[in-house]
């Protein structure tokens, strides 16, 4: 008879134990002491592994019981407490717990991580020199007055790749390594755009409310960038009115000239790129849409933008230009011919604002949300210029989809004809220029300044795409392995509460691919999924987006 009644009464008295999420279920823990009338009343239930609070009425005054005092909750803590977690038992862990669990015992002793060895790593230093090593600052939510935070976090760290030179060879003088080479850090940076945060707030139910508020995020991205201190910053998901009122008047109080793409349509958030003025000078800014009225394939809201930088040397000699490409396309990875579609139509602008003249391109560096995985199609073509696209499942471009049971088959040809984009992802002109598809020849830039995304309207520019293959001749190179050398593990670069993968990405073109190339000097580490999980996933306390940012620093040899 009082079986059910007492039941409810306990669910009903059910209450957050004010313990961090960072215990480890032991015996002593599943089993807490209960008051005896209360065991005599409803003996099934004292083995729950629930924390429960008992109705004072059942024993005649109030009943506390073992462990320590709890605290108040705080909802803008990191260390987010549980509705249904540990009564509050003073206990040890016994050294069997999972490696993740006693990871995160030793991150609340303050015991710093240890370091792997062989790597040839330091302290998260920026590629300036400055220190990274807590990003962590003090945010303020309305009527919450101000949140310290003071953990650290994220354990990244900067990676030096230049080679050590042998003790017997003298470095040249700075004065005359100056003359003959030029340094710069660049930021590929996806900061979450607050209308897309809200539209998809079931990916963030890890975090607290007050910590996705924009006053509070803001806060912390902006500090992030300010650190980081990159000369080129390229962003994605930047909201418009953000960017207007704050982003981007901030920003150009640090030096920077800002650039900025929103995307089509009704959405309010695009891409940016900004650079430090005493750095590079703007010769060209190309927004690029890839929405295009009259071709069904076409008709996404995404956007890119392409900047050609002049570097401003000190010495006032002549320098090769730097053609710099930032985008965040299509999500759907049930879509992959849109977004081949819409990464040719990038590559074309590419292609026309880095060439030459002279069937060369100047460098490039080329970054953004790409959606797609490492080692997907998508990203293989990226990387080794070229893609055998007939036949292959719809799903398996971007490599998001881990079955292509009954997904179309991508045929040829991937695009119509109107659109004016051969298969080389390059504009041509009316006299299109046959490539014979089995030839290693490498491929020529073609001029197309006449040529704009205009031509797909007109019924004179027609471009035969026949050909299965896609191509490009810009000898693309990632800044990132994706992999940790010592473990194994993948990188990833956002995770949230669905999903933990590497979809942001930094390519630039090699050394050997053009006269005056990139040289990768160092970058910024990544880290794991399981990383990740241990700090409450992205974003946390510290972290205000999804995403991690890239920073790589550069050498380019004049």
């Amino acid at each position: 008879m009082l079986t059910r009644p007492l039941q409810y009464l306990g669910r009903s008295s059910v209450v957050r134990s004010e313990v961090p999420q960072i215990f480890f279920r032991n015996a002593g823990f599943l089993h807490p002491q209960w008051p005896p009338c209360f065991q005599m009343l409803n003996p099934s239930i004292v083995r729950s592994q629930f924390c429960w609070r008992t109705p004072s009425t059942l024993c005649g005054g109030l009943w506390t019981g073992p462990g320590p005092v709890r605290t108040a909750f705080n909802p803008y803590s990191m260390n987010q407490s549980s509705t249904f977690g540990s009564p509050g038992y003073p206990f040890k862990p016994n050294g069997n717990e999972p490696q993740a669990k006693r990871r995160k015992c030793e991150r609340v002793n303050d015991e710093p991580p240890p370091t792997e060895a062989g790597q040839e790593q330091t302290d998260c230093v920026a590629s300036h020199g400055k220190g990274l090593g807590n990003l962590c600052v003090s945010g303020e939510l309305k009527g919450q007055g101000t949140i310290s935070k003071k953990v650290e976090l994220l354990n990244r760290r900067w990676e030096a790749l230049t080679a050590q030179k042998k003790s017997g060879q003298k470095r040249n003088s700075k004065r005359a390594a100056s003359r003959t080479q030029f340094d710069f850090s660049l930021m590929s940076y996806n900061i979450l755009a607050q209308d897309l945060l809200e539209d998809n707030n079931h990916l963030y139910r890890h975090c607290s409310w007050p910590l996705l508020q924009w006053e509070f995020r803001f806060s912390n991205i902006f500090q992030e960038l300010k650190q980081l201190d990159a000369d080129i910053l390229c962003l994605q998901e930047v909201q418009s009115n953000h960017y207007k009122k704050q982003l981007k008047p901030k920003l150009e109080a640090l030096g920077y000239h800002c650039e900025y793409k929103m995307r089509t349509g009704d959405k309010r958030d695009g891409c940016a790129i900004c650079f430090k003025r005493s750095k590079f000078s703007l010769l060209s800014a190309i927004p690029v849409e890839f929405y295009r009225p009259r071709i069904p394939l076409l008709d996404r809201d995404n956007v890119g933008l392409v900047l050609l930088l002049r570097p401003a040397l000190s010495s006032g000699g002549a320098a090769p230009n730097i053609c710099v490409a930032n985008t965040h396309l299509l999500y759907n990875p049930r879509r992959g011919d849109i977004k081949l579609a819409q990464l040719a139509i990038l590559m074309a602008e590419i292609g026309k604002a880095a060439s030459s003249g002279k069937g060369e391109y100047c460098p490039i560096v080329f970054c953004g949300d790409l959606n797609s995985v490492p080692s997907s199609p998508l990203y293989n073509f990226i990387r080794d210029g070229k893609l055998l696209y007939d036949g292959l499942p719809i799903g398996k471009v971007s490599g998001q989809e881990e079955s292509s049971r009954g997904q179309r088959l991508l045929s040829k040809p991937l695009w119509p004809e109107n659109l004016g984009i051969s298969s080389a992802c390059q504009y041509e002109a009316l006299n299109y220029q046959h490539i014979n598809e089995g030839s290693d020849r490498p491929l020529k830039a073609v001029d197309s300044s006449e040529v704009s995304k205009d031509a797909s309207n007109e019924k004179t520019s027609v471009v035969k795409m026949t050909s299965p293959i896609l191509q490009h001749n810009f000898n693309l190179t990632s800044v990132y392995s994706h992999y940790v050398p010592e473990s194994g593990r993948a990188e990833v670069t956002t995770c949230h509460s669905r999903s933990a993968i590497t979809v942001d990405y930094i390519f630039y073109s090699t050394e050997e691919a053009v006269h005056g190339g990139l040289e990768l000097l160092g970058r910024l580490t990544l880290l794991t999924e399981q990383d990740l999980r241990t700090v409450n996933c992205l974003p946390n306390e510290c972290n205000s987006s999804d995403h991690l940012p890239l920073l790589a620093k550069f050498r380019l040899k004049l």
